[in-house]
């Protein structure tokens, strides 16, 4: 049965970075997923959109997380998952009360919050289906496994070029960072090997700008006809999640 109107999440989460790696991941998973920064946002979304789940940090800039949590329990039939960097017995106890139905601590483990999602749907009568490629006892499929088109980096013109032909020009940072996850295709490459790659030091300074080159390849979405499949393990690194071939 087609229950495609009942897989909508909504990420409510002001980091920016954060919120657009839980949006790519989780939209990966095969649900239909949006993402707003603010309170504001949220109530603005939920005028136009019904959603089943909202994915919640407490800390936001214009309202507590908590007292957000509490107009959706009692104005909305959503269900509440809850993020926090606060792991202690009171901060739980206080989100539960607010009306969460499961509560993560961050750094979440993706692969958790997608369990989540799947079990409150499931409580609603809103089970999906996992995507086809995502099947089987494997936690990630390989490329021989994929059914979607797949995506091409040509060295010759430093370019990425999408399923469907857009083709986005890239800096050589952004090349060298592709072409090192191109080589194992769903295949995880920790942060650290990232750095190592594109000359960058293992220092704040070199994250931030491994995180800036990342930011901007997810923005290049605007030029392209779908998103870059950069999936985040939050904590650990990243993988291209389709297949893609090296011309």
């Amino acid at each position: 049965m087609h229950m495609s109107h009942l897989q909508n999440i909504i990420v409510v989460e002001d980091d920016s970075d954060f919120r657009e790696s839980l949006v790519e991941y989780l939209s990966l998973a095969g649900f239909s997923v949006a993402g707003v920064s603010s309170a504001l946002e949220f109530y603005n979304g939920i005028t136009r959109q019904s959603y089943q789940i909202v994915v919640l940090d407490i800390g936001l800039p214009d309202q507590n997380g908590l007292v957000l949590a509490e107009f959706i329990r009692n104005n909305t039939d959503m269900r509440i998952i809850m993020l926090t960097a606060q792991s202690s017995l009171d901060s739980k106890i206080s989100a539960y009360h607010a009306g969460a139905d499961i509560y993560l601590v961050k750094p979440v483990d993706l692969a958790e919050l997608t369990a989540s999602i799947r079990s409150l749907l499931g409580r609603i009568g809103a089970v999906m289906e996992p995507p086809a490629a995502a099947k089987g006892p494997a936690a990630a499929p390989s490329p021989a496994m994929a059914v979607e088109p797949g995506w091409t980096l040509s060295r010759h013109e430093c370019s990425l070029l999408s399923p469907q032909g857009s083709k986005v020009s890239l800096t050589s940072k952004e090349f060298d960072f592709l072409e090192k996850l191109a080589a194992s295709p769903y295949q995880v490459v920790e942060r650290q090997e990232l750095l190592k790659t594109l000359a960058y030091d293992n220092d704040e300074l070199g994250n931030k700008a491994l995180d800036a080159l990342i930011h901007r390849l997810r923005r290049k979405k605007e030029y392209l006809d779908l998103r870059i499949p950069l999936k985040t393990i939050h904590g650990v690194g990243y993988s291209f999640a389709a297949p893609i071939e090296m011309v």
